[in-house]
This record gives structure tokens, sequence and C-alpha cells, in this order.
């Protein structure tokens, strides 16, 4: 694929807002429609938008795999803990053990927030890593 100035700067103008916006779906996911897992997906269509209009070794610069992995496992470790705890204090895997505020607070969704923000991490980290694999196997085949 042939790489324009055009897709360059649009891709380096709009992938901050694309970030941004996906930052804002997980923050306020437990408030409105969204949450962790839209909110990862947004935040990997950032990264992958670069990485299509840029290439793949400047952006795995920016965000090298060893960073992200370590991303993926320190969320799906947050969010085993986050369930265990819940399951130690006498209730069921991923149970509220926080207390609940009233309505309309907003602190009135108890855990979710801490959920949204480490499903947020965990998908943006995993769908990230998948299309830097699958570009680098691209690269290497126009290689050859």
């Amino acid at each position: 694929m042939k790489k324009t100035d055009i897709l360059d700067v649009i891709a380096r103008k709009l992938a901050p807002f694309i970030l941004l916006f996906g930052c804002y779906v997980v923050i306020y996911g437990h408030l409105s429609p969204g949450g962790g897992f839209q909110g990862g997906v947004v935040l990997a269509s950032g990264i992958i938008l670069l990485t299509l209009c840029i290439g793949v070794k400047p952006i795995q610069r920016l965000f090298p795999l060893k960073a992200i992995s370590a991303v993926e496992v320190v969320g799906f470790l947050i969010f085993l803990t986050i369930g265990l705890v819940g399951l130690a204090a006498g209730g069921h895997f991923l149970e509220n053990f926080l207390p609940i505020g009233q309505i309309g607070e907003v602190p009135s969704a108890g855990f979710i927030l801490i959920l949204n923000l480490v499903i947020g991490l965990k998908v943006g980290a995993g769908i990230t890593l998948m299309c830097f694999y699958l570009f680098k196997e691209d690269n290497d085949s126009d290689e050859d």
C-alpha cells in the first residue's frame, strides 16, 4: 500500500482525538452507553490508524510490544484479583465489595468504573497486539 502525505497528516491529527474519545468511553461507561470493551476497541483503533498510515516500526517504537503485552497481562491479573476479592468477601466472583452511593452520584456504580478501566486497557492492548502481529506478518510477506 502506498502511503501518502495526506493520509499521514490526517492520521497524526485524528489519532489523538480517537484515543481521547476511547478514554472517555471507558471512563463514562458506567454512567452512559459504552464501557470497557467498547472503549478498548476505540483505543486500539486509534493505534491501528496510526499503524496503517505511518507504518509498523515507528508505532512500535511508541508502543513497544513488551509494554503492550505487560498491560494486557496486568489487566487480566487485576480483573482476576477483583473477582477473587468479591469471592473472598463472602459473595460470588466479581461481586461488588465497594459501597454503593445514591442514584445520580458519580460513585454510585460501586466498582464498575474500576472494571471498565481494567477491561478497557486489556481489550485495547489485546486488539493492538493482534493487529501488530498481523501487520508484521504482512510486512514480512511483502519483503519476500
